[in-house]
């Protein structure tokens, strides 16, 4: 991690140290109350500027469901990597799968998404978590997935 976070917060640049992702994938603008092994808040400040909302939907912009679960994922991405300390540095965190996905409200240009997630259960390399994307308190979506810690490949 940067020098701009701390053992309980991620600003953009650690998030950047920790994920490989960029724009217009990085989907996660700082990450809040990281408990190392246990859970983690994300932030994601929803802009008309981001370039899904050209297509989904004119008239009606609305943030795919599918980037705001990958928006949990890289919350998880950064709780994960942050719980190995100086062993997560340079790692990569895959999907595995994705349960139980649901969505509640909208997410539209102008909202502050609250990105929760949760062990459920670590197992070294592979971990399930829970996550809820929350809009002032009320639930926008919810899912379970599972990712694994993995090297990079080899260049």
């Amino acid at each position: 991690m940067t020098a701009s976070a701390t053992a309980t917060s991620a600003d953009v640049l650690a998030v950047m140290a920790l994920l490989p992702h960029r724009y217009p994938m990085l989907l996660v603008d700082r990450v809040e109350d990281i408990i190392p092994g246990v859970s983690a808040r994300g932030i994601k400040a929803v802009s008309i500027n981001e370039p899904f909302f050209a297509g989904h939907f004119p008239g009606r912009p609305i943030m795919p469901g599918v980037l705001i679960v990958e928006a949990l994922a890289q919350t998880a991405g950064v709780l994960a990597l942050s719980s190995l300390g100086a062993a997560g540095v340079g790692k990569l965190v895959y999907f595995m799968a994705i349960e139980n996905a649901k969505f509640r409200l909208p997410v539209e240009p102008g909202c502050l998404l609250d990105l929760k997630v949760e062990y459920v259960q670590n197992r070294g390399r592979v971990s399930k978590f829970q996550g809820r994307a929350e809009i002032n308190g009320k639930l926008a979506a919810e899912a379970s997935f599972t990712a694994m810690i993995a090297d990079p490949p080899a260049s």
